[in-house]
């Protein structure tokens, strides 16, 4: 009977790479933990550091260094970094190197309440705690908060947000009543009577149409209130 070496071979051949990988799984799950990283991806400003998001792992799990990569749950550790209330996003994975390395995304304020409760509101118009590490530059909300009043600041947070000069200008809104905001300028003496939240698009076109002008003629100090609340209008009172 002839012998086919050809097989014979192939089947040698599979034998060992089974064998080799199943050695390197092996050896590779009794590895350690060599180090532990933490990465904030996006803004600089850090209202969770990374001291906190160690302090909060060591809190559920005691030191992960030198810890056998077997025993890591990633998706478990993932949920704990997503318990702090600063995190929006987290991912967390072992390099080859065996670094546990925990990639963070935190949440973006765009506006502060100053009332009984002091907090931020977020681009995603959640309520989020302040921060003891860091203060956002972000407008200052006062008046009569209540839960609709906070909703129409939000939606003004996010119209102002996506505008480049009324990002950088717009300091604070004022809650008059619901359905009745004031915003208060940076560098400029006046207030904006701004309404309620309706037609948002068309009363700041009418508002920029204005400030150019006034701009313009360097008048800007003349005015102690500009209201945006009847329809296509800008009505202004002077000093």
């Amino acid at each position: 009977m002839r012998i086919n070496w050809d097989y014979i071979k192939l089947a040698f051949l599979s034998v060992a790479v089974v064998a080799l990988y199943g050695f390197a799984d092996q050896r590779n799950q009794k590895r350690m933990v060599d180090n532990v990283s933490v990465k904030f991806v996006g803004d600089n400003n850090l209202y969770l550091t990374e001291d906190a998001v160690n302090k909060l792992l060591i809190q559920n799990y005691g030191p992960l260094k030198n810890t056998p990569k077997e025993q890591l749950v990633l998706n478990t550790i993932e949920e704990v970094i997503l318990s702090n209330d600063m995190v929006k996003n987290a991912q967390v994975y072992l390099t080859v190197n065996g670094e546990l390395v925990s990639k963070i995304v935190q949440r973006k304020p765009i506006g502060r309440i100053e009332g009984v409760s002091k907090f931020y509101l977020d681009d995603k118009g959640e309520r989020m705690p302040l921060s003891k590490h860091h203060s956002a530059r972000v407008p200052i909300i006062t008046g009569k908060i209540t839960g609709k009043s906070l909703e129409d600041a939000y939606v003004i947070l996010d119209y102002i947000n996506k505008d480049d000069f009324l990002r950088k200008n717009v300091i604070g809104i004022h809650i008059e009543d619901e359905g009745k905001y004031q915003l208060k300028f940076r560098m400029e003496n006046f207030v904006v009577n701004l309404g309620g939240v309706d037609n948002l698009n068309k009363k700041f076109s009418n508002f920029m149409a204005f400030y150019a002008k006034a701009a313009k003629d360097n008048s800007l100090e003349e005015y102690t209130a500009v209201s945006l609340e009847f329809n296509n209008q800008v009505v202004c009172t002077k000093i």
